[in-house]
């Protein structure tokens, strides 16, 4: 018998930790988990899940409007976004009792209260002390604001899925995903939106093509974008807005202004230090390749690691950390060609190496490319243009990535990663058929190698 309460003690209920304790207790560990907030974590709660019903949501304008070109007549639309974050409310509430009842039909405790570490064998929990042979820690990340006088005066995406009611402008600060995102969303919903990033273009680490043309596809859409610009200080205007002025001097005067520029590991007061757990300076959890920190009995996956903050990542190092601790398997994560997708308008999804990563590992490249106007917008009347590309390297033929921007590029690209995650070819691209008429198809019929 364990002399421990448990075998496993999870800090944190979102999609890693829920995963790594539901697959600990099928293999026969005794498993508790503490939550203090959410069942499900940022993905279900502030994250993916409500990001992409907004974005389904901030669609539906274009969609309105291309259906004219079909034949159809609509009576001039108007959004009631106090339905929206019902309805998203309603869906997030049953995805939080499914995690739940998930747990439970596994037999793993289920602590609703904030857990600290008191040492490398004992959590405390709501006023108790647990002991536990093994501690996980998947507790995710928090998005983080400058330190800038007024920085109270500003929403992150947590507080942009409960407004009360939308603004008539808002300012969205940042370049990455979640800021491009946003700011999509925000703009099909009708709000008149600015993007500001202190950056030269969008989607910095992703190949460099997407960042140009998403960035020219935004601004069709109506999205102010100011590069090469950040903000020095926020205050109240006049109006009851937020006047934000810039380094450079200038102002800009909107509704809302939303920081999107970077999220930072969940792991202050803990007790991870003191139990003697290395942090790296953002305070993210310094693991090893089977998820260890430097603590032999404490172990950290997710965002909480901040290395790749995915959530399909977090419950696959779940599944593999399950493996290493209560089936005798000690199992690595592939963290190679992982697909990912961005759901600005137009979709943006990616695998494999960027031309820019590829040439940095010494990689002699082919590069092929296609960009058009998609077949639906012949009729619509929209000037969307959709772009594809694919990386090669010039002596295997192996296709080393490939990247996408259009309609559904997250559903196209997944498809697309099973093949570069098998080591396919040009020539194999090449001799798979097309389905024909789709935009997937040009991924199987691009010939011409353009400059690199």
């Amino acid at each position: 018998m364990s002399r421990h309460d448990f075998d496993l003690f999870t800090i944190g209920a979102g999609s890693g930790g829920v995963r790594a304790s539901r697959v600990c207790a099928n293999y026969g560990a005794k498993v508790a988990i503490a939550e203090e907030r959410y069942f499900g974590g940022t993905c279900v709660n502030v994250g993916c899940i409500p990001k992409k019903l907004f974005s389904y949501a901030a669609h539906y304008r274009e969609d309105f409007h291309d259906a004219a070109g079909f034949g159809w007549t609509v009576p001039e639309p108007a959004f009631h976004w106090p339905t929206l974050v019902a309805n998203k409310d309603k869906e997030i509430a049953r995805l939080n009792g499914v995690y739940e009842r998930v747990l439970s039909g596994a037999g793993v405790t289920i602590l609703k209260s904030r857990a600290t570490i008191i040492d490398p064998h004992h959590v405390e929990c709501g006023g108790k002390t647990y002991s536990a042979k093994h501690i996980l820690v998947a507790t995710g990340s928090w998005p983080t604001v400058p330190d800038i006088p007024g920085k109270e005066l500003a929403i992150t995406s947590n507080e942009a899925f409960f407004l009360p009611q939308l603004p008539e402008s808002i300012v969205v600060v940042g370049g990455g995903y979640i800021a491009v995102e946003f700011a999509s969303i925000f703009n099909g919903l009708g709000v008149r939106t600015t993007l500001v990033y202190r950056g030269k273009r969008v989607l910095r680490g992703f190949d460099a093509e997407l960042g140009l043309k998403l960035a020219e596809e935004m601004a069709k859409k109506g999205i102010t974008i100011r590069f090469e610009s950040d903000f020095a200080a926020l205050a109240k205007s006049a109006d009851g807005g937020i006047t934000a002025t810039l380094k450079d001097g200038g102002t800009l005067t909107a509704g809302a202004v939303m920081y999107a520029t970077g999220r930072k590991p969940n792991t202050r007061n803990l007790g991870l230090e003191a139990a003697g757990v290395n942090l790296a300076t953002d305070g993210a959890i310094q693991v090893d390749k089977y998820l260890k920190s430097s603590v032999d009995s404490i172990h950290a996956i997710g965002d909480v690691t901040n290395r790749i903050n995915l959530t399909p990542v977090a419950t696959a190092e779940g599944m593999a950390l399950a493996k290493t601790l209560f089936r005798g398997e000690p199992t690595e994560m592939d963290y190679a060609n992982i697909p990912t997708a961005i759901f600005a308008i137009p979709n943006v999804a990616t695998v494999g190496l960027s031309e820019e990563a590829a040439k940095e590992r010494g990689h002699l490249v082919d590069i092929y490319k296609a960009g058009f106007r998609a077949l639906r917008h012949t009729l619509s009347g929209s000037e969307e243009k959709t772009f594809m590309k694919l990386v090669v390297d010039a002596s295997t033929q192996k296709v080393l990535g490939a990247h996408m921007m259009g309609a559904d590029a997250g559903e196209i690209i997944q498809g697309i990663a099973i093949a570069i995650k098998c080591g396919a070819t040009k020539a194999q691209f090449d001799s798979t058929i097309g389905i024909h008429p789709t935009a997937a198809e040009e991924f199987v019929t691009m010939r011409e190698k353009a400059s690199t």
